[in-house]
């Protein structure tokens, strides 16, 4: 079934580049303002309930946290470091200014947040992801480190090596057709993931940072959406 739905996704990226069915919207509008407000608020209340909540334990000497603030918190920072991985080709690929935009904007959400649910893992004493290393041999053309993603491929809204290798190969307006596409549904990816540990989840500072994901991102796919004019 993965598989499946990687071939679909694969397909229906090179049909709409091939097609050129990709309308951004006016130079200048509205995505700089919906996109920049939907992370800066949330996100900053994330990382300040993340500060003041960041010892294990409370009062009553019971455990904050259980497996699935941990489960979370491992999953969601390799599926962050991806989102940086893709929004940190935008600058060298991107023929629009609005797609910059955003990604510069998950870029600086998405990285703190990265290091607050690391520094839950080391309270915790549980492990942290390792950034997958490249397996490129040297001399040859170098995918960007992290690109091996055969790891973490089944976890929700993940792309795989093959999709990051082509979307590093792409430029200009089939770079940001191809970019809008994966991360739209990477954010959704993570809205599931955040969705759980919303229902699940027992650490407030981990909870919290779930609802703000929920919330920056699924408005960040609204805006990516627009972009490519399916709204």
């Amino acid at each position: 079934m993965n598989s499946i739905r990687t071939r679909t996704r694969r397909t229906a990226l090179v049909a709409a580049t091939a097609t050129a069915a990709f309308l951004l919207a006016a130079c200048g509008g509205g995505g700089d303002d919906s996109g920049g407000s939907a992370h800066e608020g949330p996100h900053g209340s994330a990382s300040a309930s993340a500060d003041a909540g960041s010892t294990p334990g409370n009062e009553t000497g019971e455990k904050a946290h259980n497996a699935q603030d941990v489960a979370f918190a491992q999953g969601m920072i390799p599926h962050h470091r991806q989102a940086l991985e893709m929004a940190r080709l935008a600058a060298d690929r991107s023929a629009s200014a609005e797609v910059e935009d955003l990604a510069a904007r998950i870029e600086k959400a998405q990285d703190p947040e990265i290091t607050t649910m690391t520094g839950w893992l080391t309270a915790w004493g549980e492990d942290v992801p390792e950034p997958a290393a490249s397996n490129a041999s040297p001399g040859a053309t170098e995918p960007m480190p992290g690109m091996d993603h055969s790891g973490h491929s089944a976890m929700p809204g993940m792309m795989d090596g093959r999709d990051m290798a082509e979307l590093e190969k792409s430029s200009g307006r089939a770079f940001d057709t191809m970019f809008l596409t994966m991360m739209v549904e990477h954010h959704e990816g993570a809205v599931e993931m955040a969705g759980t540990e919303q229902a699940e989840g027992r650490y407030a500072p981990a909870r919290a940072l779930a609802d703000d994901i929920v919330t920056a991102q699924n408005a960040e796919i609204t805006e990516m959406n627009k972009l490519l004019g399916k709204e």
